[in-house]
């Protein structure tokens, strides 16, 4: 127990310093408020940039480097067997990770901010306790006007894939990077095990992925996803869909998984790592919160408002913890609504469309209404689809596998959804984002002169096959 303690107080205190909380500290911050940021890092960052979206961005970028080098044989450039220094490359992946959270650290200082390296736990609605890891026995206690909570979440294990043994990896863990198995069972075939699979195929490993669904990345329409499963098909040593993980065994020489098929046939097969990406919680059970009224759905997501406002009016949550979709860009977004609504400005979190990114190879980029989504809830849509085996610019690129679509009102016109699977579908979706949320109709997109050759084009000539004149596809519009 600590032996001592501080007392301050703060306009507005964050507890957690990922990219949701530190983008509402330094916003509350920019509006003249006394900010407190209470994090258990030594700097701002969060999963984000600590174990998760920058890390495995800079383990991606290294991935298609190597795919590239391996591709290039079929334009007539080759080169010899790549020779990877493993300590070098996590050392250049952490160096990234250092610039980063060293760049917040000084932004946070330039503003004011008080930063507090510990665990933080409500006493009440106006006021915390932080336990100091600073090995002082110090703790803090701080009171608010406003707290914003922005904890995140960490990686689910359920009960059945329980195994404590250090070949058992999460995405934590899988980013250490600490040596290349010879071969690696990816569980879950979500976008945290595509892309983390995918880093292993390309450093080496034999990756086997399984999914106890119908296909990969559940709630991607699945002509998008076909596009990236012929491909990761090609990289992977196998692609098992609905099969489910009944049990992990520790051998001397590996882990051994039994494996449950739909006929419900059960097999084991030995791997040297096993990696569990099956989804993330949200981590609201370490706050306190019992003693105020902030409320938990049954998922154990934070319960708020349009204003991120929980029912306890003086506490805010936003990011992670606030509910789906956990993204950064999300969290960001939410923070600006929450610290609107602090500074008593009208605000509100609806955005038409929260962009996805899935930074595999080949890319797979979507936001607003898909397809699926609309044929599930019965709403008449027109698809336009412009394949990039018409696109100049992608077959120089040597990647012509993609395609632009438009899911499009058929009565006025407005672009609902983007879906996009190529070569930098994560840049490009962000003129998907602007068309859906300025309402954008397909005759604007098409009226809009695009760069020639660049893939960004395909988006107008999307929009010019929804009325059958379009200049590289030769497909009349249906009366």
């Amino acid at each position: 127990m600590p032996m001592s303690q501080t007392t301050h107080t703060a306009d507005v205190v964050v507890i957690g310093g990922g990219p949701a909380g530190y983008t509402a500290a330094f916003l509350a911050a920019d509006r003249g408020m006394s900010v407190t940021l209470i994090d258990e890092a030594p700097r701002p960052g969060g999963v984000c940039l600590y174990r998760g979206c920058m890390p495995s961005k800079a383990l991606l970028h290294a991935a298609k480097v190597l795919n590239d080098a391996r591709d290039a044989s079929a334009f007539g450039v080759s080169f010899g067997p790549p020779s990877i220094d493993v300590d070098r490359l996590r050392g250049w992946k952490d160096d990234v990770v250092s610039k980063l959270t060293g760049g917040l650290a000084q932004l946070s200082k330039q503003r004011g901010i008080t930063y507090i390296q510990g665990r933080a736990i409500f006493t009440s609605s106006q006021t915390l306790a932080v336990d100091l890891n600073d090995d002082s026995d110090l703790s803090a206690v701080i009171g608010f006007r406003h707290a914003i909570v922005a904890t995140g979440s960490r990686p689910s294990k359920p009960a059945a894939l329980s195994l404590d043994d250090a070949r058992v990896l999460d995405s934590t863990s899988a980013l250490e990077l600490e040596e290349i198995p010879s071969s690696l069972l990816v569980v879950g075939g979500g976008y945290i095990g595509l892309e983390l699979g995918t880093v292993y195929a390309a450093l080496g490993t034999a990756v086997t992925l399984i999914e106890l669904t119908k296909g990969l990345l559940p709630g991607a329409d699945a002509d998008l996803v076909r596009v990236l499963e012929r491909r990761v098909g090609r990289i992977a040593e196998a692609i098992h869909l609905e099969t489910q993980v009944a049990g992990l065994t520790a051998a001397t020489d590996g882990i051994d998984v039994s494996l449950k098929d739909v006929d419900g046939s059960v097999r084991t097969e030995r791997f040297k790592k096993v990696l569990i990406a099956v989804g993330r919680q949200p981590n609201s059970d370490l706050l306190g919160l019992e003693d105020t009224v902030v409320c938990r759905d049954g998922d154990g997501f934070i319960v708020v408002d349009t204003q991120c406002r929980t029912a306890e009016s003086s506490i805010f949550a936003i990011g992670d913890v606030s509910g789906e979709p956990m993204l950064a860009h999300k969290g960001f977004a939410e923070a600006r609504v929450a610290v609107e609504a602090i500074a008593g400005h009208p605000s509100a979190f609806e955005p038409r469309a929260i962009p996805a990114v899935v930074f595999t190879d080949p890319e797979v980029a979507w936001c607003g209404l898909t397809e699926d989504e609309a044929t599930a809830i019965g709403r008449q849509v027109v698809v336009a689809k412009f394949p990039w085996g018409a696109s100049g610019r992608a077959l120089t690129l040597n990647r012509p596998e993609g395609f632009t679509k438009l899911i499009v009102d058929p009565e006025t016109k407005q672009i609902l959804g983007v879906g996009i699977v190529g070569v930098g579908a994560g840049e490009l979706i962000a003129e998907g984002v602007v068309a859906v949320e300025m309402g954008m109709t397909v005759l604007d997109m098409k009226m809009s002169i695009h760069p020639h050759p660049t893939v960004s084009e395909t988006f107008g000539e999307a929009a010019e096959l929804f009325f059958g004149e379009c200049t590289h596809v030769y497909k009349p519009k249906k009366t």
